[in-house]
């Protein structure tokens, strides 16, 4: 990065002081709002995958004055951290447009990708939920076991020795030691002892995350770690003290970023420009080596709805057109598993993200929020649509038609819950492998999405 760390944690301690409610209400909200305007900026939710070059080089271009006009805020120091254009520049040239990852015969290319790419996209398989300590190597084993995963962010462990989890105390060092050796030694037991980690979620604060990092059994330099983007273009002392240990261990910094739909930044619009700005604010603030991506609605915690695939198709195109960034775009699903619901969101989601220009990192299921909910099954299904419409070289129009599809079987449903079942009820826990009733309605659904449009490789 053309500005080192320790200039930008000056900054972090030295620059402009100002309270956080002015820099919300007098600085961030009125910036994006004028944006809007500026750039004459319009959502088509229509078409629900933009199509449009010239609005999304506008997104790229007010995202980019965005973080430039306001800089990032520092909750801890009530300072902001500023850059100058130059220097944004210098780092968007400078940064890598693609990693090796992984070892030996799970040694991937993850890359950046244009927009309608033919390339293939990299998959990081998640469920981003926690689950009992009881069933947490089992769900390991059981996403290590999916021939489309690239990389892993595993399930969280829930508890650790019967004790709940509770961060920034001695359990959470316990149990993110426990995530990370039980991961470890699955994927070995998997075949797969050097597949990429984006490791460990258990571990929430700085303390923890630096206890996980050892080359033995833990995380390892090449793997990758994740500093959050905090509501909206705000850091803390503990965000940028895991973005300087992760860059000293040899680790891909990654930012968190999740632009909130109904927040700060008000409707589809300013949501996307925002999430331009969080990716610069990865780049220039966290020396971060991708960006893993997760808008989402304010009300209902998910981003398969119209208007989200709207911005995420619109800031993913931003990127992939204006930079050679490395991008991921992670599903947050409304549905749980053993519900078709959840796989026409994962297949909604998965085609935006890949036609448009991204990386895949699926999913979330349950609205990121209900303990033991989620499978790879899930995750299998939006991988091997990602595939299938680059491989068939789907355009963003065809795209668009594609999921206007999807919508019209779960839209409306939205609003309610419908959260499946959880794990252990899905998948046969001992042999890590889906019920026969849930692949029943993998097959059911993967035959509907046939019939969209989607012309699977198998």
């Amino acid at each position: 990065m053309a500005v080192r760390l320790w200039e930008v944690m000056e900054r972090a301690q030295n620059g402009p002081f100002m309270e956080e409610n002015y820099f919300v209400k007098k600085s961030l909200m009125p910036t994006i709002k004028k944006l809007i305007r500026k750039y004459e900026i319009k959502a088509d939710l229509s078409k629900p995958v933009n199509t449009s070059d010239e609005l999304a080089d506008k997104v790229w271009q007010a995202g980019k004055e965005l973080f430039l006009t306001v800089g990032v805020y520092n909750q801890d120091t009530h300072r902001v951290i500023e850059f100058d254009e130059r220097e944004v520049n210098e780092d968007l040239f400078a940064a890598p447009s693609y990693y090796l990852v992984g070892k030996n015969h799970d040694l991937r290319r993850y890359g950046h990708r244009k927009v309608e790419d033919t390339e293939k996209p990299f998959i990081i398989m998640s469920p981003d939920i926690t689950y009992d300590e009881q069933v947490f190597f089992n769900a390991c084993l059981s996403y290590l076991k999916e021939p489309l995963l690239d990389g892993i962010c595993s399930p969280l462990l829930g508890d650790f020795m019967g004790r709940p989890m509770t961060s920034h105390f001695p359990l959470e060092i316990g149990g993110s030691m426990h995530h990370a050796m039980t991961l470890r030694e699955t994927a070995r037991l998997a075949g797969r002892p050097d597949v990429f980690f984006v490791a460990v979620g258990t571990a929430e604060s700085d303390m923890a995350q630096i206890a996980v990092s050892n080359d033995q059994w833990g995380v390892r330099a090449g793997d990758a770690r994740l500093c959050g983007g905090i509501t909206e273009l705000m850091t803390n002392n503990q965000m940028l003290n895991k973005a300087i240990h992760y860059n000293q261990m040899g680790n891909l910094c990654a930012i968190l970023p999740g632009a909130i739909y109904g927040g700060y930044a008000g409707g589809a619009e300013g949501t996307a420009i925002l999430q331009i700005a969080f990716i610069l604010q990865g780049l220039c603030v966290y020396g971060a080596s991708f960006s893993q991506n997760f808008p989402f609605h304010l009300l209902y915690g998910s981003n398969t709805g119209r208007e989200m695939l709207w911005i995420i198709s619109a800031y993913t195109q931003a990127v992939a057109r204006n930079t050679h960034l490395v991008n991921d775009s992670n599903c947050f699903a409304n549905a749980g598993p053993m519900t078709d619901m959840l796989f026409y969101e994962g297949a909604a989601h998965a085609i935006s993200s890949v036609v448009s220009g991204n990386n895949l990192w699926t999913c979330a299921p349950c609205r990121n929020k209900i303990h033991n909910h989620g499978t790879p099954l899930e995750a299998r299904f939006a991988a091997e649509v990602a595939h299938s419409v680059v491989a068939q070289h789907m355009t963003r129009e065809e795209a668009s038609e594609v999921v206007n599809k999807l919508l019209a079987k779960y839209e409306e449903k939205i609003p309610h819950d419908n959260y499946g079942v959880p794990f252990h009820e899905a998948y046969d826990v001992l042999k890590c492998v889906p019920k026969p009733e849930y692949l029943d309605l993998f097959y059911k659904c993967k035959e509907e999405v046939a019939k969209m449009g989607v012309n699977f490789i198998y």
